[in-house]
């Protein structure tokens, strides 16, 4: 074997990359650890001992010493939202600022590059990821309004745009527009809220706006109709985005993610910009989520059984880019037909406002999906409920449909999920971190059990995947919290016999997600056949202290057998990524 190998290597058409002198963690199915791994034209073509392996560097194969360092598969994010981080860096940043007056000198250097009447548009104020504590943070106590604006900017219409909702758990939602933006926008005294959860704060005396917009919505409502006219994300915007966010995802050790929310057309165009130009550093299975006001009319089980097919199973595309599946939800809300009107702009969101459907509509959707060999995400806990009633006139069993944002469960519901054959994908971040102990409040400690039940799920055979919901992108996080069970407000630990091991945790965040978008076989685990996706870690994940595995980051991260993020050359100034080495023509 090690002949044939030497070959190989030793074939100037191939792209050759050995790993040696490391701790290699296979997350195979019996865990294995190893000291090398050697990988010819994207594939892992051995694991094992250096001695064993290093030989093959004399082929003329590229070499890199992990001199002790860890390394595990790339990690599969179950619930990415990737494309919403390169777009934070976007728009010009109000992080850092402490006062009105600082923001009025970034607003006012953004001026001085733009012409008269030139939209600004700017990130919300504060920190991300959560742009928390404003306006207490700053030194006046009090957001901006129009007028301080237009001392910068009076000829410039200025928008600071709100965050997405789901970035921090507090309301209201606050974006700021001044005096120029508001009158091209059409909002003076006389203007009315679009929904009751929208707030035009108003100068008490005459009644004209602030230029301040409240909103009560975890998915902004304002941008997409009092001021819809100011710009947006478009497409060429999105892809130089979502390249920069594969980076920032790389540097956390993610090589491939799934978008179980579902993704819009122009996300969708952007990942296939990326896949053309062979920019792209991260696979990505893509959830549809269709746009049915954009439908007009029409049965929607003829529909999905006439144009659907091509979403069945694993659905279409190859390695780097598939659609697969079908998403839905319930929502007949007034802000949701408000956001739906502005198809296709999806803001933040990256997915159709209209995908949700009243409730009739939808299982009308999952019975012709589930015919159809279509599976169906689902991120609400109503969706439980649904699945059951479809599998007793459709059976899902085998279909891998997906039951994701995973909350709580009780016993009954963790045996449901088992016979209807779900994937689970988790939000550990939420429901352990940041409100494990509202839920263990609202449960009482009789039924703490039920709160993200790991444990549970794992030991009844439940396919289970860890998922970032881009809050914060790091999977370790969510590593971290499936074994420590941290309370971000509490000392105590949450649901602390539901905590699994350090190589489960692993397990669920490599070779789980690849169950998740069907391709077990393919990639997941370090095993000779599979795509050549992995990461040498700055910690050892096994060994480190528990709190640090929240801490860990990517030394290298490799993909397709080619290094994509270098953490030693960013330092030194050299750019993030480079290849091992030039892939072959014919490649």
């Amino acid at each position: 074997m090690i002949d044939d190998l030497s070959r190989a290597f030793g074939d100037e058409r191939t792209n050759s990359l050995l790993l040696t002198n490391g701790k290699v963690i296979t997350a195979d199915t019996s865990f294995n650890i190893c000291e090398a791994v050697a990988m010819v034209d994207g594939r892992i073509v051995e694991v094992g001992s250096s001695d064993r392996i290093g030989r093959l560097a004399a082929s003329g194969a590229h070499v890199i010493d992990l001199q002790g360092r860890s390394v595990i598969p790339g990690l599969i994010d179950g619930h990415a939202h990737m494309d919403r981080e390169g777009l934070k860096n976007c728009l010009p940043s109000l992080s850092g600022v402490q006062s009105i007056d600082d923001i009025l000198q970034r607003i006012e250097a953004l001026v001085n590059n733009r012409a008269p009447g030139e939209w600004i548009v700017t990130m919300p104020i504060g920190d991300p990821p959560e742009f928390d504590g404003f306006p207490d943070g700053l030194k006046e106590g009090r957001f901006p309004t129009r007028h301080d604006l237009d001392r910068v900017a009076p000829d410039n219409p200025v928008y600071i745009r709100s965050i997405w909702g789901y970035w921090r758990p507090s309301f209201p939602v606050v974006s700021i527009a001044n005096s120029e933006a508001l009158r091209l926008a059409g909002i003076d005294r006389n203007t009315l809220p679009p929904v009751p959860s929208v707030q035009i704060d108003r100068e008490f005396a005459s009644g004209e706006p602030t230029g301040i917009l409240f909103e009560w919505n975890k998915m902004p409502v304002v941008e997409f109709t009092l001021m819809a006219g100011a710009p947006s994300f478009d497409v060429a915007t999105r892809t130089e985005a979502l390249a920069e966010s594969m980076r920032i995802y790389n540097g956390f050790g993610t090589t491939s993610v799934f978008e179980g929310h579902g993704v819009a057309g122009d996300v969708i165009t952007a990942y296939k910009h990326l896949q053309r130009d062979r920019r792209a550093s991260v696979r990505a299975s893509l959830v549809f989520s269709p746009a049915w006001n954009s439908v007009a009319g029409g049965d929607i089980g003829q529909m999905i059984s006439s144009w659907g097919r091509w979403l069945a199973g694993s659905g279409f595309g190859d390695e780097w880019l598939r659609l697969q599946g079908i998403y839905g939800e319930i929502d007949d809300s007034a802000e949701s037909e408000l956001r739906s009107a502005a198809n296709p702009q999806t803001g933040w969101a990256g997915f159709h406002y209209d995908a949700a459907l009243p409730r009739d509509k939808l299982r009308t959707l999952l019975v012709e999906a589930a015919r159809n060999g279509i599976r169906v995400v689902g991120v609400f806990p109503y969706m439980l409920e649904l699945f059951r009633e479809v599998d007793k006139e459709a059976p899902i069993s085998g279909q891998r449909w997906v039951f994701g944002h995973l909350s709580t469960l009780t016993s009954e519901e963790i045996a449901e999920v088992r016979d209807l054959g779900l994937n689970i994908t988790t939000l550990t971040n939420a429901h352990i971190y940041k409100y494990g102990h509202q839920h263990q409040e609202r449960l009482g400690p009789e039924r703490e059990n039920e709160i993200v039940p790991l444990r549970s799920l794992l030991d009844a055979d439940v396919p289970v995947s860890f998922s970032s919901d881009n809050v914060p992108v790091s999977m370790f996080t969510s590593i971290w919290q499936a074994v420590a069970r941290p309370s971000r407000h509490a000392t105590e630990r949450v649901a602390p016999a539901q905590a699994i091991t350090r190589e489960e945790a692993i397990r669920c965040a490599t070779i789980g997600g690849a169950h998740l978008s069907y391709d077990e076989d393919s990639k997941g685990s370090l095993e000779p056949g599979k795509l050549a996706d992995l990461v040498v870690l700055s910690d050892d994940p096994l060994t480190c202290a528990e709190d640090e595995i929240a801490n860990i980051v990517a030394e290298l991260t490799i993909v397709d057998g080619s290094v994509v993020f270098d953490r030693e050359a960013m330092a030194n100034g050299e750019p993030a990524t480079r290849e091992a080495q030039a892939p072959s023509a014919d490649k």
